[in-house]
């Protein structure tokens, strides 16, 4: 069954969950409601005290997102530890957040045992990682389950790398029943969080004495020459991180695609936005509409959060996320 069609299902699945006294084993608005009610609340109080103490969580929260759900599908499999596993891939090393989704389990097996899926538990925080930065607040079903699978093996060609062209990227998120216009939305998470400068290095070289000499031209001149300053010596020093938003960095708004038409975007792959015909005129729109882009986002993330969810008899409830149960 392609991912497109199983959103389909899944969404028709999901309308039905939504009627009254009905009763389904797909992921559904307020599953929790009767098993462990204040799972949502507990998640959310987490995301928020993790985020008081280090701003950077909600960026690397919704990261974590993304490359769980484009590999094995939504369902944790990015949160087991191991050789050979998807955490353990080279393409994986600079994710974190991981210790906020431990915590929140922690308490979640104290107050509802055996019963909220780490799948659900990263998903609620990186909706609420958005919603904790000014974005909009989304409505998710749960009722994930987690995955047994996790292959280093599947990482990378499930993954965005941000070297991508347009069609590159196209490729991927339509394998997911993801369209271009969620692709354009979606990108906008870069208004949050940071990069390594090992993942935009290659837009810039330099001499030996440290000038530049060649600046991808995609990429604002002025704009490159301070991303050489903060990397130093052609960005070799990994531990060095920049925001992907250089005006309001820790603002989920729309500010992203403002900087996309001043070509300041960070990344190949966000430059690559306003190339093409196909985004350009997203790109404006919510350029022009923070309104927009946040309607627009409720949508798109509510279909990411579903991509490939197992449900049922598929998976497990994981008693610690980092493990897989005996």
């Amino acid at each position: 069954m392609d991912y497109a069609y199983r959103l389909l299902m899944l969404l028709s699945a999901l309308t039905l969950c939504l009627l009254p006294f009905s009763s389904c084993s797909a992921p559904s608005v307020g599953f929790y409601a009767g098993s462990c009610p204040a799972a949502e609340i507990i998640v959310k109080n987490t995301v928020r005290s993790a985020s008081d103490l280090d701003p950077t969580i909600p960026g690397k929260l919704l990261r974590l997102l993304f490359h769980d759900c484009f590999v094995e599908g939504c369902d944790a499999s990015i949160l087991l530890q191991g050789n050979g596993t998807e955490r353990s891939d080279p393409g994986n090393t600079s994710v974190d957040g991981f210790a906020v989704i431990d915590s929140a389990k922690r308490l979640l097996e104290i107050f509802c045992p055996e019963t909220v899926s780490c799948a659900d538990i990263l998903a609620l925080a990186a909706r609420d990682a958005v919603e904790y930065t000014g974005g909009p607040s989304v409505q998710i079903p749960t009722g994930r389950r987690d995955g047994r699978i996790s292959a280093a093996a599947n990482v990378r060609p499930n993954i965005i790398d941000t070297s991508f062209t347009l069609d590159e990227m196209a490729k991927l998120f339509f394998a997911k029943g993801l369209s271009m216009d969620d692709l354009v939305t979606l990108s906008g998470g870069h208004t949050i969080g940071k990069s390594h400068c090992s993942s935009f290095n290659d837009r810039f070289k330099l001499d030996p004495d440290g000038n530049v000499t060649v600046i991808d031209s995609s990429l604002d001149q002025q704009y490159a020459v301070q991303l050489t300053k903060m990397c130093h010596a052609g960005a070799r020093d990994d531990s060095i991180t920049v925001n992907n938003d250089p005006g309001t960095p820790f603002q989920f708004d729309n500010q992203y695609y403002k900087i996309l038409l001043e070509h300041k975007g960070l990344f190949q792959s966000d430059s690559a936005l306003v190339k093409d015909n196909r985004t350009m005129n997203k790109v404006v729109e919510f350029a022009n509409s923070q309104d927009g882009f946040f309607e627009s986002w409720a949508v798109s993330f509510l279909k990411l959060s579903i991509v490939g969810v197992k449900t049922g008899d598929e998976g497990e409830i994981r008693q610690s996320c980092p493990m897989p149960n005996r």
